[in-house]
């Protein structure tokens, strides 16, 4: 609420004493203190969130809110943890609030749209995406598209997946959750070729993992490239004994010749 005192204070020092005093001064730092200290609560829990630490995040997290109800950070991390332990319509109501508190934020429409893809509501899913991308405020509208890129390849629509995808990586090279999502398209749409070269752009940004292995080998198992099908398979084995993709190796039948390799 904006103070009419701000309109007097050429009158008098009475009168600024009288609307400004230390009172009302005590109580504006008091609230922004409240605020600093719900941002640090909020990093804090960031971090936790970060390996996996989940108690303490969620303690931060309710002390961030009740810092300051308005914390939009906050209520958005909160249903991020709230995603990573299946408790999926607590994650939905605190995106809501978040909503409610700023619903232009297009940060906050992207990362509603990802729960979204993830509970299969994907056309939601897209809308909310499209209200990220097309904020002119939006510092990384690449983030949004790509995003929407690989909810549509989780949704099996493959030629809209790609067209999503491209965009954020004209924008963004190296994003490598793109780079990623393109590689899975390369083979989905037997594109081994495209599979391949994204691929490898993405091992080469970031260390491979067992799903993008697991990627790059059926991409050179199909090109009928046996040296570096084996030697991308032969590093699942071990690298990621324990994984699904570990077990897609031994399913292949050849997995004495690739721990010979």
């Amino acid at each position: 609420m904006i103070k009419k005192c701000h309109f007097l204070l050429l009158i008098t020092l009475v009168l600024v004493s009288a609307c400004g005093g230390p009172g009302n001064l005590q109580e504006d730092r008091d609230e922004a203190d409240m605020k600093q200290a719900s941002v640090l609560n909020t990093q804090l829990a960031v971090g936790y969130l970060k390996r996996d630490q989940y108690e303490v995040a969620q303690k931060k997290l309710f002390k961030a809110i009740e810092q300051d109800p308005h914390n939009v950070e906050a209520y958005t991390t909160m249903a991020v943890l709230m995603m990573k332990i299946n408790e999926m319509s607590e994650a939905e109501n605190y995106y809501l609030e978040a909503i409610d508190i700023k619903e232009k934020n297009p940060v906050l429409r992207n990362s509603y749209g990802t729960y979204l893809c993830r509970v299969g509501r994907v056309d939601e899913a897209m809308e909310e995406f499209q209200l990220a991308y097309t904020n002119p405020f939006y510092a990384t509208p690449y983030l949004a598209y790509g995003n929407a890129g690989t909810c549509l390849l989780q949704s099996g629509d493959y030629k809209r997946a790609e067209k999503f995808l491209r965009r954020a990586l004209r924008k963004h090279p190296k994003l490598t959750g793109a780079l990623l999502s393109m590689a899975e398209i390369g083979v989905q749409t037997e594109k081994y070729l495209m599979a391949r070269a994204y691929s490898q752009r993405y091992h080469a940004l970031v260390a491979p993992s067992a799903e993008s292995l697991w990627l790059q080998v059926q991409a050179e198992r199909a090109l009928g490239a046996t040296e570096h099908y084996t030697k991308y398979a032969r590093q699942i084995l071990d690298d990621f004994p324990d994984s699904n993709e570990a077990g897609w190796v031994e399913e292949l039948g050849e997995s004495d010749r690739i721990r010979e390799y």
